[in-house]
């Protein structure tokens, strides 16, 4: 068996069953893995060891129901900054990060430089955030938020098949 290397191309139809089974259930037993992707259990464990050692995997996270925590007012920001220089973005980078409402963060090729993910209770906290948390951030020139109605899919499933 080849050793992983940094390339997907060089994961073989197992290592991508393995990283799709793992996606959709992070608590799989090795053994229901192994049964799953179809590999007995050591092959398997080994797989797994190494697409984690590969960095394939860069950990395993409880998956939380926003609505049950009262979390599920979702907003997108849109964040023009007035340098783009790579000080400013840098400077921005590192505050962004300090903001726990902020749970995705994308410096953008477009008519503005940051795509912002808001998750906050109600649109009073987002405003509140964005006031006097984002709008006060390192550059920021000017914000723009579209608010979302319903979150019809929020995954990272889109693996490649084995090609």
């Amino acid at each position: 068996m080849a050793i992983i290397g940094e390339n997907i191309s060089e994961l073989d139809q197992f290592d991508r069953r393995i990283l799709r089974a793992v996606t959709e259930d992070g608590r799989i037993s090795v053994t229901d893995l192994a049964q799953r992707v179809g590999l007995s259990k050591t092959p398997c464990q080994n797989r797994l060891r190494r697409l984690i050692e590969g960095g394939y995997i860069e950990g395993f996270t409880a998956i939380l129901n926003p609505a049950r925590l009262d979390l599920d007012h979702v907003a997108f920001a849109e964040v023009k900054l007035t340098n783009t220089r790579e000080e400013a973005l840098k400077s921005f980078n590192d505050a962004v990060k300090k903001i726990r409402e902020v749970e995705e963060c994308h410096l953008i090729a477009g008519r503005f430089d940051y795509l912002l993910k808001i998750r906050t209770r109600d649109i009073r906290r987002y405003r509140h955030v964005l006031g006097e948390r984002i709008s006060t951030l390192p550059f920021v020139a000017s914000t723009s938020t579209s608010v979302a109605m319903e979150t019809v899919k929020e995954s990272w499933s889109n693996l490649p098949a084995a090609g």
